[in-house]
């Protein structure tokens, strides 16, 4: 499947990090550039629900996707940028067949993800298909 040149750079801006250190300094880097929700938008409607941090998603459902985030939780935050960076843009049959997990083993972070980070992960990408194939 495709990347987008965003995405591509993602990728070799993570595979120039020696190790998990560096990766998460990144991590946290991409998290400070992820563009704020405004506080209407941070609603009970908008919250995502298996995640154990607050997360709200807010899904402009056209061709091609985008998709805005944001979570208190740092680290999560700088995941769901990196999630974003890779969905934002596909098309609704592109969306169904990624696999969100090799992103992020291509990025170098799966072994770093906790089972709860992985499970708020997996919440958000099943949010986003459940909302584009309506």
């Amino acid at each position: 499947m495709r990347l987008s040149t965003l995405a591509q750079q993602t990728l070799d801006n993570f595979a120039q990090q020696a190790g998990w250190e560096q990766r998460a300094r990144l991590l946290l880097q991409y998290a400070e550039q992820l563009p704020a929700l405004t506080e209407n938008e941070q609603h009970a409607d908008n919250q995502i629900h298996g995640c154990q941090s607050q997360v709200w998603l807010v899904i402009d459902n056209t061709n091609p996707l985008a998709c805005r985030i944001n979570s208190p939780a740092r680290l999560l935050k700088g995941l769901f940028a990196l999630l974003l960076i890779r969905i934002n843009g596909l098309n609704p049959t592109e969306l169904t067949q990624l696999d969100i997990h090799d992103w992020f083993t291509q990025l170098g972070l799966q072994k770093q993800l906790s089972p709860s980070r992985a499970n708020g992960l997996n919440a958000v990408y099943q949010a986003i298909l459940q909302q584009v194939n309506r």
